[in-house]
This record gives structure tokens, C-alpha cells and sequence, in this order.
């Protein structure tokens, strides 16, 4: 994408602060692993800018003033506010900053006139909503030119990736693979990784159609295992075990060259932070052009001499 847009990527600090709102003793060490992550996977500071959440201010100014014109039915109506509160136990997520998260994420969207958001489905309809609070806000403000655009999801051909237990890959619920793990530990986790519940025996023809092994298979395998695994799998020819680890030479693959270049971070961390505070220092230049258009187009750029 950095290749072919002009690309913000951010680590939301604020955003943890929804679910872990009552430690946020690792908010700092987490933000730098998300960085290091970036790094390691491609994202190249020379054609993108890589910023933290909270320094840039004008995030928390946008998203008070869309706080103002959001009805609560549009927040309550979106599908992962319900699933995230079933699914994550042991926190008290009746908070403002719960419910309100998505009015937050068209402020970061919106904030540097986003025309496309890179997001998995179970965040379609958080781009949506930002659709929505744009065209209201037009409504509302705009004279002659809108001041926001609309954006649109845009989805990669891996548009949903399954965790261990089946469910959405997510830290949250505990069923993540993640980049720093090493091989043993990535063979592991898809031993125990759930497949197609028709295959209760190994004699039993299965359908990687509905397996999340095989949904991983079709991110990461190439195409020759692809068809191995399709074959196998509906005739019984292969067993889950067998699957999984083809699913693992896969992930290894891929991961260790990223491992490697993750290193050079690892070792002079404050590389990652001097990338983080130019990006930040880039991304509050515009985001401050935004919002004095804002407040022109609300009629609430006044001083005390006019």
C-alpha cells in the first residue's frame, strides 16, 4: 500500500485504553512492539508516516466534536460493540470510551482526509459509522465544498484471519499467533488450532472450505499445498495433524525473515522511537490544517479581537 497511497499507520495508545483501561502499565512497552512489528514486516518510514495516537492532539479535539453530532443508536447498533463485550470477561466495559471507540476511529480516519481505510470485515462497519459521522457533519458545516470526504473499506484478499479457537485472530481473546513467536512455539499453537468439527475422525472426509487451518492455508501456502490440502482434506487422504504442520512450514516461512530484520530494532530501540516522534511531529502538521478547517467551516475559529 505504501507503494501506492499516501499511507498513515498509528499505534493507538488511546485506543487500548478502551479494554485496559485499569492498567496501563504496558501501554508504552506494547506501543513500541507494535513499531517494531511494522519495521520488520515492510512498512518503510521514508514512504509512510508511523506516529503514536496520543501525540498527536487534534485526534481528541475531532473526536469531541464528533461525540457532539453522533447519535447513540448508530454507536449501540454496531455489530463488535455487543461481541467484544460477550467475548472479553473479566472487565467492566459499561464505559463512555467503549462505546464511543468508533467515534474515536473516524476521527483518526477523517483527521488526515482518509479516502481509503485498510481494514479486516469486523471493522466494515466501523468505516461505515465514519461514513456516516461524515456525511453528517457535511450536512451540519459544510458551505460550498464538503470538508470531509467519504471513505471506503478497503479489504485485502486475507479479509479475515482466523485465531486458534476459530474466532477473528485478536490479542483480546488469547488465540493470536504473533510475529516474534519463534518456530517451536508457532508449531504449538496450530497443534492445538481448531478445525472443520465434521472431522471427529481421521477417517473422515472434512472441507477445508469451513476449517480455519485451511482459511490460514489460503493467506499464507502457496498454491501447489493449496490443492494438497483441498484434496486431501475432502478425500481423508491427509489428517489435521498433517495439515496443520504444512499450515506451519507456511507461517515459519514467512515470519522468520521478519524476525531477523525486527533485530536491528530490537537492539537500539531508540531507532523506533525517533521514528515514532518524526512521524508524530509529520502527522500533527496536517491533522492541525485539518481541524483549523474544522472549526472555520463550524464558525468556531474566533479570538477575542474579532
Amino acid at each position: 500500500m505504501q507503494d501506492q497511497y499516501e499511507c498513515f499507520f498509528f499505534v493507538a495508545d488511546w485506543h487500548a485504553l478502551t479494554t485496559d483501561y485499569a492498567d496501563t502499565s504496558r501501554i508504552k512497552e506494547n506501543s513500541l512492539e507494535v513499531l517494531l512489528d511494522w519495521l520488520a514486516a515492510g512498512l518503510d518510514p521514508e514512504r509512510s508516516t508511523l506516529f503514536i495516537q496520543s501525540h498527536v492532539p487534534q485526534h481528541a479535539e475531532l473526536h469531541l466534536l464528533f461525540s457532539m453530532i453522533t447519535p447513540l443508536g448508530w454507536l449501540e447498533r454496531v455489530p463488535t460493540y455487543k461481541e467484544q463485550q460477550e467475548n472479553i470477561t473479566g472487565r467492566d466495559l459499561s464505559t463512555y470510551g467503549f462505546l464511543g471507540y468508533p467515534v474515536l476511529q473516524a476521527a483518526d480516519i477523517l483527521i488526515y482526509k482518509g479516502d481509503f481505510v485498510p481494514v479486516g470485515e469486523d471493522q466494515v462497519p466501523h468505516v461505515e459509522l465514519t461514513r456516516e459521522v461524515t456525511r453528517r457533519f457535511n450536512q451540519f458545516y459544510s458551505r460550498s465544498v464538503p470538508v470531509f470526504p467519504e471513505p471506503q473499506p478497503l479489504l485485502t484478499p486475507a479479509a479475515k484471519l482466523p485465531g486458534t479457537d476459530g474466532r477473528k485472530m485478536s490479542k483480546s481473546y488469547g488465540n493470536m499467533i504473533l510475529l516474534t513467536d519463534p518456530e517451536p512455539i508457532v508449531r504449538q499453537k496450530l497443534k492445538t488450532m481448531v478445525t472443520d468439527p465434521a472431522r471427529v475422525r481421521r477417517t473422515d472426509p472434512g472441507n477445508p472450505e469451513v476449517c480455519p487451518v485451511g482459511d490460514l492455508h489460503k493467506i499464507f501456502s502457496n498454491a501447489e499445498t493449496i490443492a494438497k490440502v483441498d484434496v486431501g482434506c475432502r478425500s481423508a487422504g491427509i489428517g489435521c495433524i498433517e495439515c496443520k504442520s504444512w499450515a506451519a512450514d507456511a507461517l515459519v516461512r514467512i515470519l522468520h525473515p521478519m524476525q531477523e530484520r525486527r533485530k536491528k530494532y530490537e537492539d537500539n530501540p531508540q531507532l523506533a522511537w525517533d521514528i515514532l516522534e518524526a512521524g508524530s511531529e509529520r502527522a500533527r502538521k496536517i491533522a492541525s490544517a485539518t481541524m483549523v478547517e474544522v472549526r472555520e467551516s463550524m464558525g468556531m475559529s474566533w479570538n477575542v479581537h474579532d
